[in-house]
């Protein structure tokens, strides 16, 4: 160990190796707190050169690594198990932005760059990144690309994996491939990007990329809407398509548990309607400077709703700020449910024609699990994603925990059997590495166990996380 450790020091620096308990804290916990594990140290290289020392060193010694970006993520992908073996690999240093072009559309970052950071350099050249997560302002590309993260703007622009076109992956032994090539054409064999986008870190370490920029888009209509059910929510969003067509951004829902927990923990929020509703649909539309009819096609679409009574009641922004407004009441709904206390999530994806059915048939299930349990429920309806997260009943933090496994089960067989997928975009870490090999044929999980031997065939790149380990 002291060996290696000396051979770290000498890849990065001295001061970027951490091995005390108390400077390794922040690092060996994720940010929902439930998984705390123990690491050797953290070393936080600065360069794509250092990563692959790094990672040389760790492989010859037959120590585990846990690449790490943020470390906002939801399912543990990004923190060491509690044997204290691995090292963490933060990426944090590594924040440059190499490159923007906004001719070919492209930007080209550091892994260690984060999402807000890209979304501003973009903006400087009158352009846009669209991927938008309620942890913009601390996530970073890394862990996007290795989560294939979603987001709000998926509907409009995809997930993480349609907007990058090259990256820069430093592999277990300490090669580096560079893969940085800002093509969108390239028919020459293996997609080796989409083996790393998604990979959680399981296959080697993104120190680079680059990405795809559009058309700057500063015209907004934006609107909270009050609906039904899920039912009339996925009726409403024919109706918005219909209507705006591409300009279609956004399309959010969120049940009344979700804005209550907001409305009580988010300083300065206020419900923007005068009557409560079961669900509320976040609907924005987006266009150019030279797009003036978007308040028009709003209006189109919320009389169209109300007239076919899909919607009761809607606050239009007419500002920036009652934009921001609107928007926080969305974004709030994760950090509100953490402060109410014990929380169970899940990241849920099914065919959108199967949400609503499926979103009513789950409360009765659950409430003979553990009654009292509160679903608080938003996600992104225009991707057919749903977060279906469980908040204790009142008083009852121990008893969700008691019932967390049974809660989960009686989801994921449900999600099963509407040919869904029990993670969307949050990935499955740690929390869900047994459950989705369950989940998928034999046949998945032996491509799965084959890529993975491929690649990292001493097993020492993020152990445990998105497989579970054999034996």
């Amino acid at each position: 160990m002291t060996d290696l450790l000396d051979q770290l020091r000498t890849a990065v620096g001295d001061g970027h190796i951490l091995t005390d308990e108390a400077d390794m804290a922040a690092y060996v916990v994720d940010w929902t707190g439930v998984h705390a594990g123990r690491a050797r140290a953290v070393v936080r290289p600065g360069s794509t050169d250092e990563v692959a020392a790094v990672l040389a060193a760790c492989h010859a010694a037959g120590v585990p690594v846990v690449p790490q970006g943020g470390n906002t993520g939801l399912v543990g992908g990004g923190v060491p198990d509690s044997s204290g073996s691995s090292v963490v690999l933060s990426l944090g240093r590594m924040r440059t932005i190499r490159d923007v072009d906004p001719v070919a559309g492209t930007i080209t970052v550091d892994a260690g760059v984060v999402l807000a950071d890209v979304q501003v350099a973009a903006e400087e050249a009158d352009r846009l990144f669209p991927m938008s997560l309620g942890s913009e302002g601390s996530c970073t590309i890394g862990g996007n690309l290795a989560t294939n993260a979603g987001g709000t703007a998926v509907l409009r622009y995809g997930m993480t994996r349609e907007l990058v076109l090259g990256l820069e992956v430093v592999l277990p032994d300490g090669r580096v491939w560079d893969g940085m090539r800002a093509l969108r054409k390239d028919n020459t064999g293996y997609s080796l990007k989409d083996l790393f986008v998604g990979s959680e870190g399981t296959l080697g370490v993104i120190t680079g990329a680059v990405l795809r920029l559009f058309p700057a888009t500063p015209r907004h209509a934006t609107a909270w809407v009050a609906v039904p059910s899920v039912e009339a929510a996925v009726s409403l969003l024919g109706t918005a398509q219909q209507h705006a067509g591409a300009h279609l951004a956004t399309f959010e829902i969120a049940n009344r548990q979700a804005l209550d927990l907001v409305l009580a923990h988010l300083p300065g929020a206020s419900d923007p309607l005068a009557e409560p509703s079961d669900w509320y649909v976040l609907v924005e539309l987006a266009g150019a400077a030279s797009d003036d009819g978007l308040d028009d096609a709003l209006e189109a679409i919320l009389t169209s709703a109300v007239d076919d009574g899909l919607a009761t009641d809607a606050a239009v922004a007419g500002s920036p700020a009652q934009r921001s407004s609107l928007w926080a009441l969305r974004e709030g709904i994760s950090e509100a449910q953490k402060v109410e206390g014990a929380t169970l999530k899940h990241d849920v994806t099914l065919p959108i024609a199967s949400l609503a059915s499926w979103a009513s048939s789950m409360g009765p299930i659950l409430e003979e699990v553990l009654p009292g349990v509160r679903p608080v429920t938003y996600g992104h309806v225009g991707d057919g994603n749903l977060h279906y997260n469980l908040s204790a009943p009142v008083g009852g933090d121990d008893d969700l925990r008691a019932a967390a496994h049974d809660l989960s089960t009686a989801i994921y067989d449900s999600v099963a059997a509407g040919h869904g997928s029990i993670s969307a975009e949050h990935g499955l870490g740690r929390t869900k590495a047994a459950a989705g090999a369950s989940y998928k044929s034999a046949v998945e999980v032996d491509l799965m166990r084959a890529v993975k031997a491929a690649l990292d065939p001493r097993g020492l790149m993020n152990p445990g996380v998105l497989l579970p380990r054999l034996g």
